[in-house]
């Protein structure tokens, strides 16, 4: 009986030592390696879905994809990207939302409220970071900005209303009435106008608003604020508005009346000032915190929503010349 004992004692120790070198040889070493290999290897499939076409939201979503670039996620290599665009249509945006959730994408961009309010009804677990929203609280996408305690992130758009009111008020000298123009339907809008409406009874300057329901409503509604007295018409962050600024513009023209946009793009379609937001800029910003989200480094839930925090003016010299407006001074150099 001992010397069975010590048999398969000494067969249990060469049966050991051989599994030892076999792991040491690579067959544990593959198993443990495996994993990593894979994660090196894998390609994200990450879904963008834009509102709207017009340049703001353009500039959103090529900033988003480079701020992915900046941060080593390169489509063609480790990223691949299901782009779509919902032509402003809500049926289409729940569309999109099912084909991101059915295709198990790895992580959604949102580019403007509507789209990240329908991928959020449709997904409480596929990160989504935003692009192109003024006020993720508002459209009721996370708890806070500066924790969001969702699977929603990213970064606001808000205007900086106040400012952008003073540089009409600035160039249109001693106007005494301000139109404000925006979509009834989107959130984004409501907060801006709300903001504009308090800056302006602070300064004792009357209004008078002027909401549209689509983008055949545009031209009315400016008739109808130019027949009240309007002396500039204020648009905020508004993508049906932007992706008609043209034919406001028209008819504002007619009447020698400014546009002043929340939208500096909007200068290159006929507005005649802005306090710049960086649309492209805030893009980037977005694509490295979705870049974050997708290494493991961060968690949506954990991020605050980033903010621009610099602006500068600018003026469209040509229109405001059309319009016969006097350029102040200090800000001239803005003028180009």
């Amino acid at each position: 009986m001992f010397f069975k004992g010590k048999k398969f004692l000494a067969v249990g120790m060469l049966l050991s030592m051989m599994a030892f070198a076999a792991a040491g040889c690579g067959g544990g070493g593959d198993k443990k390696a495996e994993p990593a290999k894979k994660a090196e290897g894998k390609v994200y499939n990450v879904g963008i879905v834009q509102l709207v076409e017009h340049q703001a939201l353009d500039d959103s979503r090529k900033g988003f994809i480079e701020g992915m670039k900046k941060k080593g996620f390169e489509e063609g290599k480790n990223v691949k990207y299901d782009v779509q665009n919902a032509q402003a249509d809500q049926s289409n945006l729940q569309t999109i939302a099912q084909r991101f959730v059915n295709n198990k994408v790895d992580l959604i961009c949102a580019i403007a409220t509507p789209s990240a309010q329908t991928m959020a009804n449709a997904t409480k677990e596929i990160p989504i970071v935003g692009s192109a929203i003024t006020s993720y609280e508002s459209a009721k996408l996370v708890k806070s900005d500066k924790k969001p305690e969702t699977n929603v992130t990213g970064t606001s758009d808000m205007a900086p209303v106040a400012a952008q009111l003073d540089l009409g008020l600035k160039l249109k000298a001693g106007a005494k009435k301000v139109g404000l123009m925006f979509t009834s339907s989107e959130m984004n809008s409501h907060v801006q106008i709300k903001m504009a409406e308090e800056h302006l009874k602070k300064l004792g300057v009357a209004y008078e608003e002027g909401s549209v329901n689509t983008v055949n409503d545009i031209q009315e509604i400016a008739r109808g604020l130019i027949s009240k007295g309007v002396d500039f018409i204020y648009v905020p962050t508004d993508n049906v508005i932007a992706s008609a600024t043209p034919a406001l513009v028209a008819i504002a023209n007619e009447a020698k009346v400014p546009v002043i946009a929340a939208d500096a793009i909007l200068l290159k379609n006929g507005a005649t000032a802005s306090v710049n937001i960086e649309y492209y800029q805030l893009g980037v910003t977005s694509g490295e915190m979705a870049a974050d989200i997708l290494s493991g480094k961060a968690k949506p839930q954990d991020m605050p929503i980033a903010f621009q925090k610099d602006f500068t003016p600018s003026i469209n010299k040509a229109q405001a010349e059309k319009l016969g407006l006097k350029v102040p001074e200090d800000l001239a150099k803005f003028a180009k």
